[in-house]
C-alpha cells in the first residue's frame, strides 16, 4: 500500500527511521520540522525524495499553513516532541508550556487538519508517538509525562470520534529508543534502564517505523483506539 504520509519531526531520530521506513513502502512522503531548508539533514531527506516543510507544530497558524500545501494525507504520524527536563518544584511555566506546546496541543492540531481532509475522503490512519513515561511516570519529567499521557487520552477520544468516517487512530509508547537525544544520556543512567528491560538492549527507530508501517498496511484495519508499548518489556 503506498500512501501520501506526514511525519512530524521527522528530520531525525525516531522520526527519520519512521521516513525511511515508509519510504521503503513507496509512500509520497512529508515531513515537518522546525530545521532550516539549508540544513544538511534536511538537504539528505530532500534528496531522497522527501517533500520537506518547515513547520513550528507549537503554532497553529504554522499547523494549517502546512497542511494547506499537502492535497491529500492518508496517514499522519504525530512524532514531534521535546523535553526540558526538571524537578517539578524547579520547573518554569516556560519548561512547562514549551513541552506541552510541542508534544500535545501540536499532536492535537495536526490530527485536526488531517482530520478534516481524512473525512473528505473516508479513509486515514493517523499514529501519535506517546511514550512509557506517559503511562508511568519519570521523576524530573512531568511535563513530558503529562504530554505523552496526554496523547494516549487524545488517541482514545480521537479513535472514537472518527471510527464511523474509517479515520483509524492508533498510539506508540516507546521505551528507550537509541537516537541522538539518548546518546547523550550519562553512561551509569543507560546501565541503570537496562536492568529495567527485559530483552536487555534498547530499542532503535526501526522497532517503532515497523508498528507503523503494519497498523497503516491495510492489515490492521479493525484496530483503533489502542496504545502500542515497544519498549523490550520494560517493568
Amino acid at each position: 500500500m503506498n500512501l501520501n504520509s506526514l511525519v512530524t519531526g521527522g528530520v531525525c531520530g525516531i522520526g527519520r527511521g519512521i521516513v525511511e521506513r515508509l519510504l521503503k513502502r513507496g509512500d509520497n512522503l512529508f515531513v515537518f520540522d522546525v530545521f532550516p531548508a539549508s540544513s544538511e539533514k534536511v538537504k539528505q531527506l530532500e534528496s531522497m525524495g522527501v517533500n520537506y516543510f518547515r513547520v513550528d507544530v507549537s503554532c497553529v497558524d504554522s499547523i494549517r499553513k502546512g497542511f494547506d500545501q499537502i492535497e491529500k494525507v492518508d496517514l499522519l504520524v504525530n512524532n514531534a516532541g521535546v523535553t526540558k527536563d526538571n524537578l517539578a518544584i524547579r520547573m518554569s511555566e516556560q519548561d512547562w508550556d514549551f513541552v506541552l506546546n510541542v508534544n500535545l496541543k501540536g499532536a492535537f492540531f495536526c490530527c485536526q487538519q488531517a482530520v478534516k481532509k481524512m473525512i473528505k475522503q473516508k479513509f486515514g490512519y493517523i499514529v501519535n508517538i506517546s511514550s512509557i513515561v506517559g503511562q508511568v511516570g519519570n521523576p524530573g519529567q512531568a511535563n513530558y509525562a503529562a504530554s505523552k499521557a496526554g496523547v494516549i487520552a487524545l488517541t482514545k477520544s480521537l479513535a472514537q470520534e472518527y471510527a464511523s468516517r474509517n479515520v483509524l487512530v492508533n498510539a506508540i509508547a516507546p521505551g528507550f529508543i537509541q537516537t541522538e537525544m539518548t546518546d547523550k544520556i550519562p553512561q551509569k543512567f543507560k546501565e541503570l534502564a537496562l536492568q529495567r528491560i527485559s530483552l536487555r538492549k534498547f530499542g532503535t527507530p526501526k522497532d517503532v517505523a515497523e508498528i507503523i508501517g503494519f497498523l497503516s498496511s491495510g492489515c490492521a484495519d479493525y484496530i483503533t483506539g489502542q496504545i502500542f508499548n515497544v519498549d523490550g518489556g520494560m517493568f
